[in-house]
């Protein structure tokens, strides 16, 4: 099986900025997002923190931080109840990006 951020390194930041809006990133992740600033920065095109760039470039509205926490907070409640155990931030970041933004 491959790297899931093999053929689309891009995507890393995208999981990184939802467990970012949901309170669950990870600091090396966090570090790592923010040493790759200026790369970013250049590559794209874009200013700004790592975080206003994968905005940025995905085109996120202002909104969707709390839009993302809202259906991570419901639905972690409800993954609970129904399965018995802790939802997984990084597994629902994945899958949000997935479902909603086609794999970035």
């Amino acid at each position: 099986m491959s790297d899931r951020y093999d053929d689309t390194p891009f995507l890393r930041y995208v999981d990184a900025w939802v467990l970012n809006a949901i309170g669950h990133l990870d600091e090396p992740t966090r570090a790592y997002c923010v040493a790759m600033e200026p790369t970013m920065r250049h590559s794209l095109g874009l200013t700004g923190s790592w975080v206003q760039t994968v905005a940025q470039q995905m085109k996120f509205g202002p909104d969707l931080p709390a839009q993302v926490r809202k259906i991570w907070e419901e639905g972690k409640l409800r993954f609970e109840q129904g399965n018995g155990r802790p939802a997984d931030p990084v597994q629902f970041a994945m899958t949000f990006v997935d479902r909603n933004f086609g794999r970035a």
